[in-house]
This record gives C-alpha cells, sequence and structure tokens, in this order.
C-alpha cells in the first residue's frame, strides 16, 4: 500500500494505492486519528489507484467520518472505481460519505 498525506489549511488530503488489509487499516488510523486531535475538520481520499479494500480499511474510513462529522467536518471520497466502487455501492456507504468523481 502506498499512502501519501498533504496537509492543507484544515483539510487532509489522502492518496491511497493498493490493496488494504488490516495491516494498511491500521496504518491508516494511525496516521490520519491524530489530525482530528491536531483540529483538522476535513478529509479528502483518493482512492482511484486501490484494488481491494477489506471490512477493516472500510471500518476505518467510517471511524474516521464518525470523529470528523461530530467536530463539524467530513470524509470526501474520490476516485472510486471497479470492485472498489462496487463495494462502497453495495454495503452503501456512498449514503454516508460524499462521494466525488
Amino acid at each position: 500500500m502506498f499512502l501519501d498525506v498533504r496537509v492543507s489549511g484544515g483539510q487532509v488530503n489522502i492518496t491511497l494505492r493498493g490493496k488494504i488489509y488490516v495491516d494498511e487499516a491500521t496504518i491508516i488510523r494511525e496516521k490520519l486519528f491524530p489530525y482530528l486531535d491536531r483540529g483538522c475538520k476535513q478529509f479528502v481520499f483518493n482512492l482511484r489507484d486501490v484494488d481491494y479494500i477489506d471490512s477493516s480499511g472500510l471500518g476505518v474510513l467510517v471511524a474516521l467520518q464518525k470523529r470528523a462529522h461530530s467536530n463539524g467536518g467530513e470524509v470526501v471520497i474520490k476516485g472510486l472505481q471497479g470492485d472498489v466502487k462496487e463495494l462502497f455501492e453495495l454495503t452503501r456507504l456512498t449514503n454516508v460519505f460524499e462521494i466525488q468523481p
């Protein structure tokens, strides 16, 4: 998995690539949750190059969304494609997150 985090103002832009399993989900949680404590509210994920994400990866995104939302922010998901897009639709996470092309 490739993880790139860039912060601009209060917005955290995250680019992920590859496959996201339990170990990667733990890394994502460890890297991103501290930004909530620093006052960041807006998280924008580019998942264009994510080939697979398991339930633990989805769980981290949902947990981040809940915390961001309780602080007046949100998580935006961009670039969903293929199987990952189908998974978001099947699990109805398209109703939880703002989805952008």
